[in-house]
């Protein structure tokens, strides 16, 4: 896809490299897929907060009113994507695939007053990353 080795994880909880954690940490922007109540995906962008833990937070406005809450409700099965490009000629992309689980929380947080107080918090369990060691 851009010429970089891709990286692969699978396990209970799996832990991000150096160079996927400063690349989250970079970015504000992903999209996150669930499951619907068909068996059908549902791909939304979200805000993502990467935490210290290893999980990743996300947040947002009224969320446990939105579909995706109600999706996760059902099953927690997670699929959250960044990714950007870098540059277009030499065509360079980067980006992380991270499956996983949800968990839903509810309550007080530091995400911010503009969030509501229902927090998606994702456990890792697959990393999949590209590109990111070119820079």
């Amino acid at each position: 896809m851009c010429g970089s080795p891709a990286r692969v994880w699978v396990s209970a909880m799996t832990a991000f490299s150096e160079a996927e954690r400063a690349y989250l940490k970079s970015q504000r922007l992903g999209r996150l897929a669930t499951v619907d109540q068909h068996g059908q995906p549902q791909a939304n962008p979200v805000g993502f907060f990467p935490q210290d833990d290893g999980t990743i937070l996300i947040g947002g406005h009224a969320m446990g009113r939105t579909k995706k809450w109600r999706n996760l409700q059902r099953n927690p099965k997670v699929a959250l994507v960044v990714d950007d490009i870098v540059s277009l000629k030499p065509w360079r992309v980067r980006g992380i695939d991270i499956r996983g689980e949800a968990e839903l929380l509810t309550g007080p947080h530091e995400l911010g007053p503009h969030f509501s107080e229902e927090v998606i918090r994702v456990h890792p369990r697959r990393i999949h990353s590209w590109g990111l060691e070119e820079g």
